[in-house]
C-alpha cells in the first residue's frame, strides 16, 4: 500500500532537512506551512534536496489560526494515499520505525484504521524516559492513520479521534524521536506561546480559574512529573524539563484568571479584591 506523510511547519529550517529525510519511505510528502518567515520553504523545495528523499513533495500554505487540529484535517484531505503518517518538523522517523510500517503495509490486508506510535523525546542531548513524557513513550500517540477513519480535534494537543467504537486501534513497537525545544530559550518561547493558546481554549469554554489553583497546581505538576513519575532519574535535564512544565501550568491559570478578571466591571472588580 501507498503512503502519505503530512508535516506541519512554521520557522523550522533547523529541522526539516533532517525531519523529510527520514521520510524517503513514503510515496508522497505534504507540508502544510503556516507562512514560514525563514528559510524553510527554500530548504524545502531544493532540487538537490528533493532528490535525496526521492519523493514527491507538495507544499500547500495555510494560516493556523491557532488551530492544529484543523491544519492536521486540511494535510489529511490534500493526501491522496489511503494510509497516512503524522510527523512534526521538529521529529525523526527511526530506521527501526520506518521498517516497520513499510513491513505492515506491504505484509498483509491491514484491518486497523489507525496506529499508535511510541515516541522518545530528547533533551539536551539527552532522551528523557520518566516524568510527563513517560506516557507517550510507553502508549504513543495515533499518527498513522486511515484517510477518512476519523478527524483531528482541539486547537492545541490535537487528538486524533476515529470515527466508530468499532473501529480497530493497535500500536507499533518502533520510536518516532521528538527534538522539541532544544534550548532554554526556544524552550521558554514555546511554554508562553501554548499556555496562550490553552488559556484561549478553557476561557472560551467557560472554564474559571481561582489564586490557590494558580498555586497549587503547578506545585503538585511538578511533585508528580519529578517525583511521583521519577522525573528525577533523568537528572539536570528532568528537573528542568519538570519545572518548566510546571511553570507551564501556572502561565495557563494566569492567563486564564487575567481574561476572566478583564470581563469583570471595574467596580465588580474592586469589591473581588476588597473581599479578600
Amino acid at each position: 500500500m501507498k503512503i502519505s506523510a503530512v508535516v506541519l511547519t512554521k520557522d523550522e529550517e533547523k529541522n526539516i532537512e533532517r525531519c523529510l529525510k527520514s521520510l524517503s519511505f513514503c510515496n508522497e510528502i505534504i507540508v502544510i506551512d503556516d507562512y514560514s518567515t525563514d528559510k524553510t520553504i527554500e530548504k524545502v523545495q531544493s532540487s538537490k534536496f528533493k532528490l535525496q528523499i526521492k519523493s514527491k513533495i507538495q507544499i500547500f500554505g495555510k494560516k493556523l489560526n491557532k488551530d492544529f487540529a484543523a491544519q492536521r484535517n486540511f494535510g489529511m484531505s490534500r493526501a491522496s494515499n489511503e494510509w497516512i503518517l503524522f510527523v512534526d518538523a521538529d521529529e525523526v522517523v527511526s530506521k527501526e520505525l520506518a521498517k516497520e510500517i513499510v513491513k505492515l503495509l506491504n505484509g498483509y490486508i491491514v484491518k486497523e484504521n489507525a496506529y499508535y506510535i511510541r515516541r522518545r523525546d530528547f533533551f539536551w542531548g539527552k532522551e528523557l524516559k520518566y516524568g510527563e513524557l513517560r506516557r507517550i513513550r510507553q502508549m504513543g500517540l495515533i499518527r498513522l492513520l486511515r484517510k477518512d477513519s476519523g478527524k483531528w480535534l482541539g486547537n492545541v494537543h490535537e487528538e486524533f479521534k476515529v470515527k466508530s467504537q468499532k473501529s480497530k486501534v493497535k500500536s507499533l513497537n518502533s520510536f518516532l524521536n521528538h527534538y522539541p525545544h532544544q534550548t532554554l530559550k526556544e524552550f521558554i518561547q514555546d511554554v508562553n506561546y501554548y499556555s496562550s493558546l490553552r488559556a484561549k481554549k478553557l476561557y472560551n469554554q467557560g472554564k474559571s480559574v481561582n489564586i490557590l489553583e494558580i498555586i497549587i497546581w503547578p506545585l503538585g505538576k511538578f511533585i508528580s512529573n519529578f517525583l511521583i513519575n521519577l522525573g528525577f532519574l533523568d537528572g539536570a535535564a528532568g528537573f528542568a524539563y519538570a519545572f518548566l512544565m510546571s511553570f507551564h501550568s501556572f502561565l495557563v491559570r494566569a492567563k486564564l484568571y487575567m481574561k476572566k478578571l478583564d470581563t469583570v466591571p471595574l467596580s465588580g472588580r474592586h469589591l473581588r479584591f476588597f473581599n479578600r
